[in-house]
């Protein structure tokens, strides 16, 4: 004892033991952390996952073996942490110093962004225990974004290209004349399913490092994808064009088509959101269906033309026997059809009745067709029912779900059989709601017939039309496709 109150250990008593102690922890890290990796070559891939695999179980075996050996205020699961993370993050910081290839950007972000903070630090043994340690991120919030725009940009140039190379092959597929698949009796093509899983895999791809990254990518694909789909779109148009002679063309042509069912179902699952998005994607799709129909339809157009034209060559004398001529040639064209995915053949059913409902009216428009007598009038109207009944019961019958023309024919006969004009006020108004793009042209074609109408109750009957000036504009077209003279 030196004196009263002082110990006897007090002058060799030892100094910073304690910051010795911590340095040898920082060595010890830096030994265990600087080790190369026993399997595979030394890339950032495989560093990367030593460097993880090291501090996870290091860390796990300090709060197993030595944390119960210490005193808590030692912080001795801190200190070590600290040391590993500190080691790591100045590798990282110094791989990100260089200009990394794709895949070397990507698994930089997912180690930081995804298996770091996740498989690690919120690791089931070491999250309660790393909790108050505030480790941080391994690299500065600047230079993590210049990596994830890094990562976009790579994504949108790979998606781009493996897209593209999609549409090149099916492209060069139908300059062959190679004939589609067939699945489930439908004519297939794998382009939809190709670009469908290009696109789900980049999506995938973002979100395994952050879902905020997976809703930066979504908006990413969404200026590649309707960009894709109207290069798909003019290919298309352009093999319609070329490849008529082609053996295996209109098969070709019913599998494209066939493929925007599978985009179109894949696009309303995962991208709900503003219509336009929807319609921005869907928009190139519809003009390829649309571009495909007239295809599949011209030559049953072509055949149906000489036969509306008799309507106006006897007169309406005996439109049944012509109607029924017209029926038999559509009924033999439809097994051309079949191979169709069930929705569009409905829709092309739809199109078949629109054809047949517009060409008719055409016929009746011509304005060579003048009755002066209300039995005349009314025997026409007769035939015209008659036709319009059978014209709905086969297109119904084939499946059309066309219901809203249904009324296009029987409404015109009644406005021909009426005497009226105020009951043909009535039909005319009734008329015009339902098909908002009749106009007075139109219904000055259909009056025509009826001569027995003076100028002036003519003009009365047309005035009603005015009262619809500035309606709705028609959901579906009918008399915007009749032009009247």
């Amino acid at each position: 004892a030196a004196g009263p109150g002082t110990s006897g250990l007090a002058v060799t008593r030892p100094r910073r033991w304690l910051q010795l102690w911590r340095r040898g922890v920082a060595e010890a890290a830096e030994e265990r952390m600087g080790q190369r990796p026993n399997a595979g070559p030394e890339v950032p891939e495989n560093v990367f996952l030593h460097l993880g695999r090291t501090m996870k179980e290091d860390l796990e075996a300090v709060v197993e073996r030595l944390k119960p050996l210490f005193p808590a205020e030692f912080g001795v699961v801190a200190a070590y942490a600290e040391s590993y993370h500190q080691h790591f993050a100045a590798h990282l910081a110094a791989v990100a110093q260089f200009e990394l290839c794709e895949r070397d950007t990507y698994m930089l972000l997912v180690w930081v962004q995804n298996l770091y903070p996740n498989d690690i630090i919120n690791s089931p043994k070491l999250a309660g225990e790393l909790q108050g340690v505030g480790l941080g991120s391994l690299l500065p919030p600047r230079q993590i974004r210049l990596l994830e725009a890094t990562f976009l940009s790579n994504e949108a140039a790979n998606v781009r290209e493996l897209m593209d190379r999609a549409l090149d092959l099916e492209a060069q597929h139908w300059a062959e004349d190679v004939p589609p698949q067939r699945l489930d009796g439908h004519c297939h093509s794998e382009l939809a399913i190709d670009i469908i899983q290009i696109i789900s895999q980049a999506q995938a791809k973002a979100e395994s490092i952050t879902l905020d990254l997976g809703s930066q990518i979504k908006q990413v694909l969404l200026v590649e994808l309707p960009a894709f789909l109207r290069s798909y779109q003019r290919a298309f148009s352009e093999f319609l064009e070329r490849g008529k002679q082609l053996r295996n063309y209109r098969a070709n042509v019913i599998a494209n088509i066939n493929n925007c069912l599978s985009f179109r179902m894949s696009m309303e699952q995962k991208w709900q959101g503003p219509q336009d998005t929807l319609s921005l994607l869907l928009g190139p799709l519809g003009e390829l269906k649309s571009h495909g129909f007239d295809t599949l339809l011209q030559n049953l157009r072509e055949d149906l033309k000489p036969l509306f034209k008799r309507f106006t060559h006897t007169r309406w004398a005996a439109p049944m026997e012509t109607l029924e001529k017209i029926i038999t040639t559509v009924d033999v064209r439809l097994p051309e059809f079949s191979e169709l995915q069930d929705c569009f053949r409905e829709e092309l059913m739809e199109a078949v009745h629109l054809h047949l409902v517009k060409e008719y009216i055409i016929q009746l428009s011509k304005r060579r067709l003048v009755l002066k007598t209300a039995e005349q009038q009314q025997q026409l109207a007769g035939h015209i029912l008659a036709n319009a009944d059978t014209i709905q019961h086969f297109c119904t019958q084939h499946g059309s779900p066309a219901t809203w023309l249904q009324p296009a024919l029987p409404t015109l006969a009644e406005i021909i059989r009426l005497q009226d004009p105020s009951a043909i006020k009535i039909e005319v108004a009734t008329y015009a709601t339902c098909y908002p793009d009749f106009s007075k042209g139109h219904l000055s074609a259909i009056l025509a017939i009826k001569g027995n109408l003076s100028n002036s109750e003519a003009k009365s009957i047309r005035s009603i039309l005015d009262v619809s000036t500035g309606a709705q504009e028609p959901s579906r077209s009918l008399f915007s496709l009749i032009k009247v003279g």
